[in-house]
């Protein structure tokens, strides 16, 4: 394990989309500090409230909004309309290829990560772990 892990926060209907497989490309305005190959968890904002998954990252990209679009509108899970509104005024966009996407057998509820981490408040994007932190969130549950 590396590190630094990041805690990425997902809305529910992309959260599916990504466990579902048709979400291959996560998008972002600002670029995380992630590896080739680095474990990224996933947190699903409200209702769910959970790190229900995770995945390694296969590549990240660098482009002007238009010329990500062009790349990955096949398997972002947006539509253009929600493509659009979220680059708004952004010079840059960075495109997240998902790899290894797992689904966690037993969430990770919002209630026990404040009894391993008390004062724990969900990223409004993403967060970074340290390694002591991502192993008491992973044991046994990517099986």
């Amino acid at each position: 394990m590396q590190d630094r892990t990041l805690l990425l926060s997902l809305r529910p209907e992309f959260a599916d989309k990504v466990f579902a497989g048709t979400k291959r490309v996560e998008l972002r305005r600002i670029r995380p500090r992630v590896e080739i190959q680095g474990l990224v968890l996933v947190y699903v904002s409200t209702p769910v409230r959970a790190i229900v998954g995770a995945f390694r990252v296969r590549e990240v990209i660098e482009r002007s909004p238009a010329a990500l679009w062009k790349e990955v509108r096949e398997h972002a899970g947006v539509t253009r309309r929600q493509f659009d509104a979220y680059y708004l005024g952004a010079p840059k966009a960075y495109g997240i290829f998902l790899n290894s996407v797992k689904r966690f057998r037993e969430p990770v509820e919002l209630t026990h990560l404040r009894e391993l981490w008390p004062g724990f408040h969900p990223p409004q994007s993403y967060r970074y772990l340290d390694f002591y932190q991502a192993r008491l969130v992973l044991p046994n549950r990517t099986r």
